[in-house]
């Protein structure tokens, strides 16, 4: 399989890439890692004009602490992120970037790339909605910041619009009685998860003060179930709360036939693709996993 033809461009940093894309119209498309751009135009499934290559941008490689936040730049790899001792800080992201595809796919691949790339199946949108991450988005017009839950707008598609680069996204840092996990479930380890669960939970005096649940592979975003977290919120939780919790993780959801959220999730179907009952149901169940480690690791019983 061979991409069709495009004209290739290489940014020396961030402000060069906003121009190369602002000069080149809204159908050129940014490469970072290419681990999702160039099976797609393998695929056929996209023909940009001009591809903008942002690799070698030294000013977007960045993994820092910046006050009470991680900040990942847009050419930072999701290997970078895995093996950092800085990623520590931010549990749920430690934990979910390793189930990220396989180990050479992360060398190439980026974090930043990986959340703008918005598959509803993947692991990192739904752990930057459930975080309340912040995209920082330059454009023409100069700097703009979005956050997680006005990011995603449906499969493959964001706010970000034509001549924008997603320059860097910002991660809180887990406060002190946090606990974090993520749990998700595939055909075998690597593949694109049936469904997969978000949870960052923190305690205060043996009750939950704050909760945050997202789950992925359920609807065409990741989305956040707050009829679940309702249920824990204030409440001193132990294994009862967390199957009403879990029961309650998939309510808000409009049930889909398998066509359309399951069949749209991937590019092109190469399996027959699970249902939203199945999809559902798997989902709950990574919910009930999650929360019981998240629990653990705040400090409660599990």
């Amino acid at each position: 399989m061979k991409p069709p033809p495009f004209s290739y461009h290489r940014a020396g940093s961030g402000e060069h890439a906003v121009a190369l894309l602002s000069a080149l119209g809204p159908r050129a498309k940014v490469l970072a890692g290419g681990q999702s751009l160039l099976p797609m135009l393998n695929l056929r499934l996209a023909d940009p004009p001009h591809l903008v290559d942002i690799g070698r941008a030294e000013d977007l490689r960045i993994l820092r602490r910046a006050g009470d936040r991680l900040v990942i730049g847009a050419a930072t790899t999701q290997s970078e992120v895995e093996y950092s001792s800085l990623t520590a800080a931010v549990p749920l992201l430690a934990e979910a970037v390793g189930y990220v595809a396989h180990p050479p796919i992360r060398h190439r691949g980026t974090v930043v790339g990986s959340m703008a790339h918005a598959a509803a199946v993947a692991e990192l949108p739904c752990v930057a909605l459930v975080l309340d991450a912040r995209f920082t988005v330059l454009g023409a017009d100069g700097v703009r910041t979005v956050a997680a839950g006005d990011f995603f707008l449906g499969p493959f598609r964001t706010a970000v619009g034509p001549g924008e680069l997603v320059a860097e996204v910002a991660l809180p840092i887990a406060a002190p009685g946090t606990g974090q996990a993520w749990s998700e479930f595939s055909l075998r380890r690597g593949n694109f998860p049936v469904a997969g669960a978000g949870v960052s939970l923190t305690l205060h005096h043996g009750r939950v003060a704050a909760v945050a649940i997202g789950l992925s592979g359920v609807a065409d975003r990741p989305v956040r179930v707050p009829s679940a977290e309702r249920i824990l919120l204030g409440a001193v939780p132990d294994d009862e709360l967390i199957t009403r919790a879990a029961a309650a993780a998939t309510e808000d959801l409009e049930p889909r036939p398998a066509a359309d959220p399951a069949a749209h999730i991937l590019p092109v179907p190469v399996a027959p693709v699970p249902g939203f009952d199945y999809r559902a149901r798997v989902a709950r169940s990574q919910v009930r996993r999650a929360l019981t480690t998240a629990l653990a690791r705040a400090g409660g019983t599990r």
